[in-house]
């Protein structure tokens, strides 16, 4: 009889591995139980010819190496040659040890079921927990005695112990617990053991991450197992991240993909998959589910946050499917994908994307229809909604045909029908299609269209009145439109807002500012009055009457002063004051009140001033044209000084009727100037200055505007020599000559070409600018390829230097 049984790691081998302490009723083994070749307990035995009992797969190996070998069989106990290698099973030994193993075996399982508790010394359970491995590697059948045993809690209670050794080896023994048993997979996701496994997947320790993936990898393969899984909050997540780890070894990354792709059957994981980044499960089902899934899955694709990038991704995968979709479906299903669009094509590159798979057609085909298979009003403003974000993406709308008859969604007829919704149904329907009409008229290539189909159809007033409409998402798009509107229609508008009662005080209302920052709607506000035409002295007249003029130095000292935060709408904001501020310096000959308010109000420091608001290009541009407006006014307005009444003396004798010398007379118009009343920019501290700084401005109608301020300083209405003389001590000259030479635009070109022949009538400048090759060939330049009147000036400085010769000279005048 051989010794008693030690606990082996596998049940028969007698090594220490898994040997369970203390007193123990287990049978010893019999030798007959044990394979001469293995020492193991054998689990198949059978009998050679001599009598000889050997484990069948150790015997079988033994035939082949004597064959390997070149030597006949033998048996290896007695090295009798056989005459035959057949194996008889011997059944009676097979049963009996058996027999013997499942009594050790219940025997055994008792004592684990005492070793399993987290106050057990370690290592006895760590062996504990390998038995139970080796028992279910045994046979298959052991899996069901552990669960009827009920060892799988204790097992779970394993996992909280403070050996990471013993943890992991309870993650490893559930696995092999599980495998192939669906029984055994529902016993452990009782309760929260479920959620206790999912922990570790976040776990510090590798090894315990790795064999949590792989036990709930086979969990995973039971069906009913992937919505427990999933319902684990976190679970999915977790496991999206493992996948796509950069840190994590092969094994762990790929289990974590193979366990996502199983937990795929359930629809409500891939809702969870999508939110947490994998979208593509949702994406294939929305393909190819059925009518129910495809619906279930665009709904809730419209529902999730998706980044720009996701927005594309789905563009591209099912941009195609959801058009179809919201083109033929149920009612239900296009419901579903419209709103799936709504949040695809809110990122410009995906409505790109959408409008080449032709959702165009039937979201105005939509908007438009009405009877029995028109959508609810609800719907139509969800396509409404689309149609305007497709809208702001930029896109060649007159390319894209809406039908068979070829009109696109800038023909009159497609326009005048957005303006008839737009006038006959909700406020939130108007919104959306008033942003429709933004996007168009935002665009160079599609405002033509737009306001010709506006004008024919008599809807300017129509679209004035909504800025007084109480629901502000209205109001802000009828804005924003007017705004656009108004570079291109801007008269129409003026006409408009003049013709409307209170619409220019309800305008500037939303203009003025009653808190610390700046809104969008007040931004868009004020710049549907900047660009309005600036010569309508009667819009002008009405602005200064109703105080608007006051209320925007009010708001434009209260941004200089920093009582408005920074925002990405101050800059809008700004430019759109002092745009309508600069209108009151284009109607100063014929509105005598309009000098009066700028004498008043300092408008020539105020603008000079502007000059300094770095980073607002338009700033700097209208505030230097509103000084060119001032100036030119300057000899009008300058006081020209009272002369003495000649005494008696002057009338007697001749020598005392010299005229008397006055003096602080200006240089450039011989009168009493000053900056704040006659808006002398001689006289205006650093003013002249401040325009020369700007004439190398990156920004060339920047450096336009200061350049024609600077011009006013030589023209007609002035004494030329002392202007240009004002220019040289201004260092000027060389920043003229500059934008001469750099000829950057016509209109640079020719104030610049302007500005030189000025020049050149002193015969001191004319000879010095006659050395120099670089005005000579600019002149030339201008003279070739300027405009008609940039030609008729280059030709006159061009006399003056003597490259043209000056035919006036050698021909007589004709008689008059």
């Amino acid at each position: 009889m051989a010794d008693g049984w030690s606990g082996s790691s596998d049940l028969d081998c007698q090594s220490d591995d898994s040997y369970i302490y203390g007193s123990r009723h287990i049978e010893p083994i019999y030798d007959a139980f044990i394979c001469p070749l293995t020492k193991e307990v054998m689990r198949d035995p059978v009998t050679l010819e001599n009598g000889q009992t050997f484990e069948r797969e150790a015997i079988e190996k033994w035939f082949r190496e004597c064959r390997e070998n070149g030597r006949r069989p033998m048996c290896p106990l007695t090295s009798q040659e056989l005459k035959t290698t057949e194996l008889n099973p011997s059944i009676a030994l097979r049963n009996t040890i058996e027999e013997w193993c499942a009594r050790n075996e219940a025997v055994q399982l008792d004592i684990v079921k005492k070793v399993l508790h987290v106050e057990s010394p370690e290592k006895e359970v760590w062996r504990s927990l390998r038995f139970i491995q080796q028992l279910c590697q045994k046979r298959r059948t052991n899996k069901r005695v552990i669960l009827n045993a009920e060892l799988i809690p204790k097992i779970v209670d394993m996992l909280k112990s403070g050996s990471k050794r013993v943890r992991y080896k309870a993650l490893e023994t559930l696995r092999i617990v599980v495998e192939g048993s669906d029984d055994n997979k529902e016993a452990l996701a009782e309760g929260n053991n479920v959620r206790t496994i999912v922990k570790f997947l976040s776990h510090e320790h590798s090894q315990e991450r790795q064999e949590a993936v792989s036990l709930l990898y086979e969990l995973s393969t039971s069906e009913s197992m992937c919505e427990k899984i999933g319902a684990v909050n976190g679970a999915i997540l977790l496991l999206v991240g493992l996948s796509s780890s950069k840190s994590e070894n092969v094994s762990t990354i790929d289990k974590a993909e193979r366990t996502l792709e199983n937990l795929e059957n359930c629809e409500t994981n891939v809702k969870q998959m999508a939110e947490n980044g994998r979208l593509e499960p949702l994406l294939k089902l929305l393909l190819e589910g059925s009518t129910e899934t495809k619906i279930d899955m665009a709904t809730y694709l419209s529902e999730i946050p998706l980044t720009n990038d996701v927005k594309v991704l789905v563009a591209r995968r099912v941009g195609v499917a959801l058009v179809n979709i919201m083109g033929s479906g149920s009612p239900q299903a296009r419901e579903s994908a419209l709103k799936a669009l709504n949040q695809v094509s809110s990122c410009e590159a995906g409505s790109k994307i959408l409008i080449e798979a032709g959702v165009l057609p039937p979201l105005v085909k939509d908007l438009f229809t009405v009877g029995f298979h028109h959508l609810p009003m609800k719907l139509k403003e969800v396509s409404a909604t689309v149609l305007a974000n497709i809208v702001s993406s930029g896109f060649d709308f007159d390319s894209i045909p809406l039908g068979p008859d070829g009109q696109t969604l800038v023909s009159e007829d497609i326009v005048h029908n957005l303006l008839h919704l737009i006038s006959n149904t909700g406020p939130a329907i108007e919104a959306k299609l008033l942003q429709v009409l933004v996007g168009l008229t935002g665009s160079s290539a599609t405002v033509d269209n737009v306001v010709n189909a506006i004008r024919s159809s008599g809807a300017t007033i129509s679209l004035i009145q909504f800025i007084e409409a109480p629901q502000r998402e209205l109001r802000l798009a009828a804005l924003k439109l007017l705004s656009h509107l108004s570079t291109h229609m801007g008269q129409d508008l003026a006409d408009g807002l003049r013709a409307t009662t209170g619409q220019l005080s309800g305008l500037f209302r939303l203009i003025s500012l009653d808190g610390t920052g700046v809104t969008e709607e007040q931004a868009a506000a004020i710049g549907v009055l900047a660009y309005l035409p600036s010569e309508d002295s009667n819009l002008t007249r009405r602005l200064l009457d109703e105080g608007i003029f006051k209320s925007v130095i009010d708001q434009l000292n209260r941004i200089q002063l920093g009582d408005v935060r920074g925002g990405r709408f101050v800059t809008p904001y700004t430019e759109g004051l002092v745009s309508v501020l600069s209108r009151i310096t284009y109607v100063l000959q014929e509105e005598p009140d309009a000098v009066t308010f700028a004498q008043e109000h300092n408008l020539a420091s105020l603008f000079t001033d502007q000059l300094q608001a770095n980073g607002l290009d338009e700033v700097q541009r209208v505030s230097a044209l509103a000084l060119k407006n001032l100036s030119a006014e300057s000899k009008r307005l300058s006081r020209q000084p009272e002369v003495p009444t000649p005494g008696l003396c002057a009338s007697v004798f001749f020598c005392f009727n010299k005229p008397p010398s006055i003096i602080g007379l200006c240089r450039l118009h011989h009168g009493i100037c000053s900056f704040k009343e006659s808006f002398c920019l001689l006289e205006g501290k650093h003013c002249i200055s401040k325009l020369v700084s700007r004439l190398d401005h990156r920004n060339e109608m920047v450096a336009q505007a200061s350049l024609e301020a600077l011009c006013t300083l030589i023209s007609d209405s002035v004494d030329v020599e002392q202007g240009v003389q004002v220019l040289c001590e201004a260092e000027s000259i060389k920043e003229i000559l500059e934008i001469l030479h750099e000829n950057k635009t016509e209109g640079l070109r020719h104030h610049a070409v302007w500005a030189v022949e000025r020049l050149l009538r002193f015969e001191d400048i004319a000879y010095e600018m006659s050395n120099d090759p670089n005005v000579s060939s600019a002149l030339v330049d201008a003279f070739k390829h300027g405009d008609f009147r940039t030609r008729q000036i280059a030709e006159r400085a061009l006399k003056h230097i003597d490259r043209i010769p000056n035919f006036s000279s050698v021909f007589p005048k004709p008689p008059r």
